[in-house]
C-alpha cells in the first residue's frame, strides 16, 4: 500500500492527501488553477491531474464548475477521487491522455505537463519519472488531446518552464489553439522567470499578449502579498 501524507491546500480549504514518496505537488497546480477563467455552469478538463490539486483548487474557488481530470497512474487517480469525496462536480478518469476521450464539450482545459527532457539518469521512482520526464514530442500530444474536446473560443492553459515557451506556442498552434496570453512567474523581483503560464484560444485569431506577470517571493523568501492571496485565500490570478 502506498504511504500517504495528509495535508491541505488554500489554507485548509481543501483536504489534500498525496504520496509520501515519489511525485509530490508544488505550488504550480495551485497557480495554474487560479489562472483558469471558469464560471459557474462551465466544464473544465485537466490533463495529468495527479492527486487532484489543480481541479480541487479550481472547484473550491469557483462554485458550480464541473471538472474532469485524466490521470495515467491508477494510485494517483484513486487519491484524486478520495480527495474529491466531499466536493461535488469532480470526475477522475484513469488512462493515457492521448487515448481517453472524455464525453461532451469543454469550455476550458489545462495541464502541468511533464517537461524535463528524457535524458540523463531518471528518478528511481517510476511515478515521479513519468510525471516529470517526457520526449520533446509529448507536448504536442498533450496540446492536441486537450484541445480536441474544447468548444470554439474555449481556453487551453499550461504552466511550464520559460525555456519551453516557443515549443508550447507551436504545440498549441498545431492543435488550433492560437497563443493568446503569456504570464511570467518571477521567483523574485529582478530575477528571470523560470516558469510561465501560457493560454491559447480554440480557433482564436487574436494577437498574443505578454502580461505583467506575478512575483512569487520577497527578497527574504516570503511569498509576496499577491502570491499569498492566491495560495492561501483562493484569489484568482488576473491574467485575462
Amino acid at each position: 500500500m502506498t504511504e500517504i501524507t495528509r495535508g491541505h491546500l488554500l489554507n485548509g480549504r481543501v483536504r489534500y492527501d498525496q504520496p509520501a514518496r515519489g511525485f509530490r505537488s508544488g505550488i504550480e497546480p495551485v497557480l495554474l488553477a487560479a489562472s483558469i477563467p471558469a464560471r459557474a455552469g462551465e466544464r473544465v478538463l485537466e490533463g495529468g491531474t495527479g492527486a487532484g490539486a489543480g481541479l480541487l483548487c479550481l472547484l473550491t474557488r469557483v462554485h458550480g464548475v464541473e471538472g474532469v481530470g485524466i490521470e495515467l497512474d491508477p494510485d494517483q487517480a484513486d487519491l484524486a477521487r478520495h480527495n474529491a469525496a466531499s466536493l461535488s462536480g469532480m470526475t477522475i478518469l484513469t488512462g493515457d491522455i492521448a487515448l481517453v476521450e472524455p464525453e461532451g464539450a469543454f469550455d476550458h482545459a489545462f495541464a502541468n505537463p511533464p517537461y524535463h527532457a528524457a535524458t540523463g539518469t531518471p528518478s528511481p521512482d517510476l511515478n515521479r519519472a513519468a510525471a516529470k520526464r517526457a520526449p520533446a514530442s509529448l507536448l504536442g500530444v498533450w496540446a492536441s488531446a486537450l484541445a480536441r474536446p474544447l468548444r470554439t473560443r474555449g481556453t487551453l492553459t499550461m504552466i511550464l518552464p520559460a525555456v519551453q515557451l516557443q515549443a508550447c506556442l507551436q504545440a498549441m498552434a498545431a492543435a488550433d489553439c492560437r497563443g493568446e496570453a503569456i504570464l511570467p512567474l518571477w521567483p523574485k523581483r529582478d530575477v528571470p522567470a523560470k516558469l510561465v503560464i501560457v493560454r491559447g484560444i480554440r480557433r482564436g485569431r487574436g494577437a498574443l499578449r505578454l502580461l505583467p506577470g506575478l512575483v512569487l517571493h520577497e527578497a527574504d523568501g516570503r511569498f509576496t502579498p499577491e502570491a499569498d492571496a492566491i495560495l492561501r485565500d483562493a484569489a484568482p490570478l488576473a491574467c485575462c
